[in-house]
């Protein structure tokens, strides 16, 4: 190969990446960056298409890494947003038990966040309604460190910060091709340029076990991608809604279920209803990707995600398909709200890392190989989480770039 290109080539332009980009220009003043990302701009897909909120950790086991990621991440975001002007707001939310079956979940999630030494609060009938006035519960807890910020702002103020360190973002660069020796490695991009880096950092989000299998890595897992749908309320009935009210999740699944959150903009968006993509990209049901839904279909865990868990599979692609059933899943909380209040809003997809033997991937995943660092599960709360994450990822790679420079 001929003379290094730069230091270290990041593959994706959401959040996470260019934080990972952020983070290598602080800790190592002088190492040469460069971010290819194959969209015209940055965080296009999973942080400029989710709710917007900045999660508490509330929901995640001591010792993981979401936990100990959500818990930093957050205080710091908060931090970040107010020193660089970016909208944001700590409301607090409230998480509701909406019949008798989830009170157990529902202490069980109190006795976490004392464990994580958060601000919770347990909430009767009566004090739900000083919340939120129109939301009904047989109890509740609220949280008060919970927020919301414009996620996608925060993406493009890592990449200025990035670039004025001096890191270079290439966009409209897709990554084709990935050729590695000991101590270096090559990157084509469908234009045909080739960029030459001591290592290589993995943020592909939607694409990333896509983009290990490229490089030659098996990442024993495969991105199966799941479609989150949300509606948003008639702006003249938004007065229904204060704050972000959540129902009790599902421990059966990472998704947190149909849920109330008022964001920065002041809108409060509804959902997500999650249900399997027919593309990685595939924001509606009429985007499908033969060669992907293909992969999808013929991937053992994907059918043993569908053996295990069809009837929440049933009620989700119900709620898909019919407003009025979705509508219903919504009264649970709030029982104002009407069918014709719900006007449909933009969707996101979730790249949720699937094990062969059908088992949702629950924590931040990361895998190292010669020369590189792949990130291979990194959905919510991994923008919240984002600042410690491109720490850890920025440690990795420096680590690896040591040990060539030795």
């Amino acid at each position: 190969m001929a003379a290094y290109d730069c230091d270290v080539l990041v593959i994706g332009a959401g959040i996470v990446g260019l934080s990972t980009a952020h983070a290598i220009t602080r800790a190592a003043p002088g190492t040469r960056v460069v971010v290819l990302e194959k969209e015209p701009g940055p965080a296009r897909h999973q942080t400029g298409r989710n709710s917007g909120v900045i999660h508490s950790g509330i929901y995640y086991p001591p010792g993981s890494l979401k936990a100990r990621f959500a818990l930093q991440g957050s205080a710091e975001m908060v931090k970040f947003c107010t020193e660089h002007d970016i909208p944001h707001e700590v409301t607090g939310k409230l998480i509701v038990a909406t019949d008798r079956s989830e009170l157990p979940r529902l202490h069980g999630l109190i006795q976490r966040g004392r464990e994580h030494g958060l601000p919770v609060r347990e909430l009767g009938p009566a004090q739900i309604a000083e919340y939120e006035p129109e939301v009904r519960g047989l109890a509740a807890i609220h949280v008060g460190t919970t927020g919301v910020c414009d996620f996608g702002a925060v993406a493009r103020r890592f990449a200025a910060l990035a670039t004025d360190a001096g890191a270079r973002i290439r966009y409209g660069a897709e990554v084709t091709a990935i050729g590695r020796r000991p101590g270096r490695v090559a990157v084509r991009t469908a234009d045909g340029t080739v960029h030459r880096a001591r290592a290589l950092v993995n943020c592909a989000g939607l694409h990333c076990d896509r983009i290990a299998r490229l490089a030659g890595d098996a990442p024993g897992m495969r991105i199966v991608p799941f479609r989150g749908e949300y509606f948003t309320l008639a702006p003249e009935r938004a007065s229904l809604v204060r704050g972000l009210v959540y129902p009790v999740p599902d421990p059966a699944f990472p998704f947190l279920g149909v849920h109330l959150t008022r964001g920065i903009d002041g809108a409060v968006h509804i959902g997500p209803n999650a249900v399997p993509a027919l593309a990685r990209e595939g924001y509606d049901w009429r985007t499908i990707r033969p060669t992907e839904l293909a992969g999808t279909l013929t991937y053992p865990g994907s059918w043993r995600i569908a053996r295990r868990h069809w009837r929440y599979g049933a009620g989700e692609l119900h709620r898909s398909l019919s407003r009025h059933a979705f509508a219903d899943a919504v009264r649970r909380l709030l029982p104002a709200a009407r069918e014709e209040d719900l006007v449909p809003s933009p969707a996101g997809v979730r790249a949720q890392a699937v094990l062969p033997d059908g088992t949702l991937v629950d924590d931040f995943l990361f895998a190292e190989t010669p020369g590189m660092i792949h990130v291979l599960n990194a959905p919510s709360p991994a923008a919240t989480a984002s600042l410690p994450i491109g720490r850890e990822v920025a440690r990795r790679v420096l680590g690896l770039l040591g040990q060539s420079r030795a």
